[in-house]
């Protein structure tokens, strides 16, 4: 057995000053320690804004050229994936398709963990080949160390397909590993090694954040609004109807007479509304413009 130990030196596998004796310390002063962590997350990723923003363009050119994005991780890093990929088409109005992800030891693994299975190098390989990666797609590798086998080998695999990468991490910056690293420095967990903590909080800031950026390039934003919401729950329904109150300028039964007229496309009722125009020409004038809601009401 080597003595040699590649995690050893990874910030994320560090001991914290605090932590000497966290098992003997105040459960006031360990919920202090905690919220004061989780604060240097957040400004630990504001300053990766600018590698965050070459993300987002990343995955947006994607979707604009028909393309697909996947987001592969491990662990607490394939489960926080596994959520922004599920969270799309309900408020952007993605497809399944369009954003996936991939889980290391596969659905199962979400619910129930597969510790082993982050160290299949050829794991993620495989399920992208099984997905027909093209140029056209982006990988999203999800990684707190930096290191999982499960990722690099999703992310080498990638590059050998010509498709853009982005790697999300709270390890170290490695030149080559993608085109775009996003590392925010957490440092060390309270718990030791335990990047479910503050690495997890500082890697779905880092997804929030890519996720709308590319969704506001892409048109489906409009102000506040997720304005290609899916009406798919009695909340989103009412979600949908007081977005057309609001942008059409109407009352809740005009808003939603022009629901039902409009299919339950958001858009086309506040064009509809807005401009006083039949759905087929509201639709018109909206594919005119990319579905870009705000150069229509101009």
């Amino acid at each position: 057995m080597s003595n040699y130990s590649q995690w050893e030196k990874l910030p994320t596998e560090a001991v914290h000053a605090f932590s000497r004796n966290l098992d003997r310390a105040s459960e006031s002063s360990i919920l202090d320690a905690m919220a004061k962590e989780d604060h240097g997350a957040v400004e630990a990723v504001r300053g990766e804004a600018a590698r965050i923003r070459k993300g987002a363009s990343k995955l947006a050119s994607a979707l604009s050229a028909g393309g697909r994005v996947f987001y592969v991780g491990a662990g607490t890093s394939g489960r926080l994936g596994v959520l922004e990929a599920a969270e799309c088409p309900p408020t952007f109005g993605t497809s399944p398709r369009e954003i996936d992800a991939i889980m290391a030891g596969g659905d199962e693994a979400v619910f129930h963990s597969k510790e082993d299975a982050e160290d299949d190098v050829s794991g993620g390989r495989k399920a992208l080949r099984a997905r027909r990666l093209s140029k056209k797609d982006v990988v999203v590798g999800i990684s707190a160390s930096s290191v999982t086998p499960f990722v690099a080998g999703a992310l080498l695999y990638a590059r050998e397909r010509a498709a853009a990468t982005v790697l999300v991490t709270c390890g170290p910056r490695r030149r080559g590993v993608a085109d775009v690293v996003v590392a925010p420095a957490v440092g060390p967990e309270l718990l030791a090694g335990s990047t479910r903590m503050k690495a997890g909080t500082a890697t779905k800031l880092v997804l929030n954040q890519m996720t709308l950026l590319a969704m506001i390039r892409l048109n489906k934003v409009y102000g506040p609004y997720m304005v290609d919401v899916k009406t798919t729950s009695a909340k989103l329904r009412d979600r949908a109807l007081r977005m057309v109150v609001a942008l059409a300028d109407v009352d809740r039964e005009r808003a939603a007479a022009l629901m039902a007229e409009a299919g339950n496309h958001v858009k086309t009722a506040v064009v509809m509304g807005r401009l006083d125009l039949s759905r087929s020409e509201a639709m018109r004038r909206l594919e005119e413009a990319s579905f870009d809601l705000r150069r229509v009401l101009k």
